[in-house]
């Protein structure tokens, strides 16, 4: 499996997973059902993780198909511009999404100002994700794009969407003329992991039996910390990525690293939404977690130690990747 192959398999969840989440959103406000807003939010939680590997393996697409003589770099580069939108866009909604699960779980709904912006930020992401789609669908139909391979005509919709689509290539620019601009990058993305390192930690230590004095309700109030955490260490990688983007795509540790991240998406879903959480919240000190809690918790530990782990040797192993693999 290539990069185009790997882009095909990922590149049609994120729209279809942002239509679902944002009708089940809609729904919600007809049928007044907390259930049914919830379980959007959990999809635009979701949704955001999966479209960052549907970005990343889309650049790496680019890069490998750039010499084809088929393919319009033109059309391609809209494209990315368009993804990009649909990316920070997404990552929004599905930052405010976590903002309100953490509201529900401890009032019985989000709060109306996160309600207004999951609203606005869905819809916008819809709007995109609609954009990005059509885009990267004129790059191998040229029967659609009708033998304008250079020069791109836009309706009324594109051509106001062309306004807020960013240039790619800026990131790119600001990143290798600026190295302050860098330092600054990294000494962030150090302290979000350590916010999101510290909190998470601890949590998983106290389950898995140690520091058993402490109560693990008080401590879980702690988590917006590591969800801010999260949401630094998201932004501040993305930028850099885009600051040399080919330099990353093409290095096996980044993408064990995006997968160890991904394991991890699937490691919280696991612990909030099969009761283990709700097993554990009221325990005191003194008190020991069930078995699947500390299971959840070491394997938590682990996936963490192999972000930080592999993140460390990505320089290591720049271009492990061969550029046309199969």
């Amino acid at each position: 499996m290539n990069f185009p192959h790997l882009h095909l398999l990922l590149n049609h969840w994120p729209i279809i997973g942002t239509f679902i989440g944002f009708g089940l959103f809609l729904v919600s406000f007809f049928k007044n059902n907390n259930d049914l807003r919830r379980g959007s939010l959990i999809i635009f939680a979701a949704i955001a993780l999966l479209t960052i590997p549907a970005f990343l393996s889309g650049i790496g697409a680019q890069a490998m198909i750039k010499k084809d003589p088929s393919v319009s770099m033109a059309l391609t580069q809209r494209h990315e511009g368009s993804a990009l939108l649909a990316l920070w866009s997404m990552l929004a909604t599905g930052a405010l999404a976590l903002v309100g699960l953490w509201q529900s779980q401890r009032a019985a709904r989000p709060a109306r100002w996160n309600v207004l912006a999951v609203l606005i930020f869905s819809t916008l992401t819809v709007v995109v994700m609609i954009r990005t789609g059509n885009t990267g669908g004129d790059i191998r139909h040229p029967e659609i794009r009708a033998g304008q391979e250079q020069t791109l005509t836009e309706g009324k919709f594109g051509s106001f969407m062309r306004v807020f689509e960013p240039d790619p290539k800026t990131f790119t620019h600001i990143m290798a003329y600026s190295k302050w601009v860098t330092a600054v990058l990294m000494d962030l993305h150090f302290v979000g992991l350590a916010l999101l390192i510290a909190m998470v930690g601890m949590l998983d230590i106290r389950i898995m039996g140690f520091a058993k004095q402490i109560p693990i309700g008080p401590l879980h109030r702690f988590m917006p910390w590591a969800m801010a955490g999260l949401g630094i260490n998201v932004l501040t990688g993305m930028m850099t990525y885009m600051g040399s983007p080919e330099y990353y795509n093409f290095d096996a540790a980044f993408w064990l690293k995006i997968l160890m991240l991904m394991l991890l998406g699937i490691n919280v879903a696991a612990f909030y939404l099969t009761g283990i959480f709700d097993s554990v919240e009221s325990l005191g000190a003194g008190d020991d977690a069930p078995i699947a809690a500390k299971l959840v918790a070491a394997s938590s530990l682990l996936l963490w130690a192999a972000v930080i782990i592999f993140g460390r040797y990505i320089q290591a192993y720049d271009g492990t990747i061969p550029f046309g693999s199969n």
